[in-house]
């Protein structure tokens, strides 16, 4: 009798894996496999839900198959969607500065409907949004899953943490009017309940400022904020929540109390020596590097509104971010892909690659840190523990971009993307 249902058991398990049907199959002249780095030729991706259920040589697919609705991508090179680790998609990169303090959170989440279908078009089919006044990008982020919307998936952060007068609290107002940023929490007790709110209201992913910023008034990129007490707080609370953790950290003692708070990303890490590298390569934390964006904020950011002061931060920051890039790379530590667009125009998020390789990676390594790698760090897992972005492998959804040509001896073809297809619906070219 044991054995009996424990068999049954078991196929009950089974049940879906037999009956499982694809519904449509793409057809891809060389499909780039993430893991190995190979390309494969002459491919077929079946899909069934909006999910890869296999992919076999195309001489492989059976006759009931063939006859498949199918999108004939025989011409092209079929890649897993990419994904931004750091975005704000509610910013407007024409108004930085006092100019934002026009717009209300509702202005801003109207703001990132265009936002979210240009990132989408751009072939970045998930996106991490980190930081948004008033839950702005958790109601983007359910707009977007209800099919109100195009855009790209989304894990979102709600409102940054951080201390009294810090990157993230609103410092350009005089103190008459006694302005104060949703996420400033002071004090381990406050921190705890303002994570406990973050997720209350939606979001899934926290984030904070461990230092100044480049672009907030009166804040020093190289000033710690918060102590080590209260980031451990800040982790523990989250990582008690199933949440991840992501620092803004541009100065080193910063970055150095952050990783031993335990965060899972430091975002940013302009000032990172050879000591703190060692200890995220050790502890595994990824570092989350946009080293695009200092062309943006130097060559066009004053037209946008960006401060004075947060130029002169910039030129002292963007430079010597890259170079503690390439240091990173050479010493093997984790790197996700994140570009702080919002900063600048949303849709060039392909941009960077192209300075990623540039600063010391491969081309493979490049896509890499905007597949497999970004999608490591987000830990967004199906059912049965597989990642379900960043690859194309059975039981993940079927994002998929299509370049014509060879990504990996041409990295910049990735900057214009001529297919995109989400969930193996086509959104661009198609």
């Amino acid at each position: 009798m044991l054995f009996s249902r424990s068999l049954t058991a078991s196929l009950l398990c089974l049940a879906p894996l037999v009956q499982a049907n694809p519904d449509a199959v793409i057809i891809g002249g060389q499909l780039l496999d993430v893991r190995s780095g190979k390309l494969l030729t002459n491919q077929a991706v079946l899909v069934e839900q909006q999910h890869v259920h296999s992919i076999v040589p195309l001489h492989q697919l059976t006759a009931e198959q063939q006859e498949l609705p199918r999108i004939d991508l025989s011409g092209y090179t079929l890649l897993p969607g990419l994904i931004d680790m750091h975005v704000h998609l509610t910013a407007n990169p024409a108004a930085h500065g006092y100019r934002r303090l026009q717009q209300t959170p509702i202005r801003q989440a109207l703001f990132g409907v265009t936002a979210a279908a240009a990132t989408l078009d751009a072939g970045f089919t998930t996106v991490r949004n980190l930081g948004a006044a008033g839950y702005a990008d958790v109601e983007l982020r359910e707009a977007i899953n209800a099919g109100e919307l195009p855009g790209p998936r989304m894990r979102v952060s709600g409102p940054t943490l951080c201390m009294t007068g810090g990157h993230c609290d609103n410092n350009l107002l005089p103190h008459t009017y006694q302005a104060r940023a949703t996420g400033v929490a002071n004090g381990a007790d406050e921190i705890r309940s303002q994570v406990r709110s973050n997720m209350k209201y939606g979001a899934d992913v926290i984030k904070f400022t461990a230092t100044g910023g480049v672009l907030s008034r009166n804040t020093d990129v190289n000033a710690s904020q918060y102590s080590l007490a209260e980031m451990q707080a800040l982790v523990a609370e989250a990582h008690d929540r199933g949440a991840k953790v992501a620092a803004h950290a541009h100065g080193l003692q910063g970055i150095k109390r952050a990783l031993q708070a335990g965060v899972d990303s430091i975002e940013h890490a302009s000032f990172i020596d050879d000591e703190a590298l060692a200890l995220a390569k050790k502890q595994g934390t990824y570092l989350v590097m946009d080293i695009y964006v200092s062309d943006y904020i130097l060559q066009e950011g004053e037209a946008a509104g960006i401060l004075a002061e947060s130029l002169a931060k910039e030129r002292t920051v963007g430079q010597l971010q890259r170079q503690n890039f390439s240091k990173a790379v050479k010493a093997g530590v984790k790197l996700a892909y994140g570009t702080d667009a919002g900063v600048y125009t949303h849709g060039l998020n392909g941009r960077q690659l192209q300075y990623m390789v540039q600063w010391g990676m491969t081309p493979l390594e490049a896509i890499q840190s905007a597949t497999l790698h970004a999608a490591e760090l987000l830990h967004w897992r199906n059912e049965q523990g597989q990642l379900n972005v960043g690859v194309l492998e059975p039981g993940a959804f079927a994002d998929i971009i299509a370049v014509k040509g060879d990504p990996l001896k041409q990295i910049s073809l990735l900057q214009q993307i001529p297919v995109v297809i989400k969930g193996g619906e086509p959104v661009k070219g198609l």
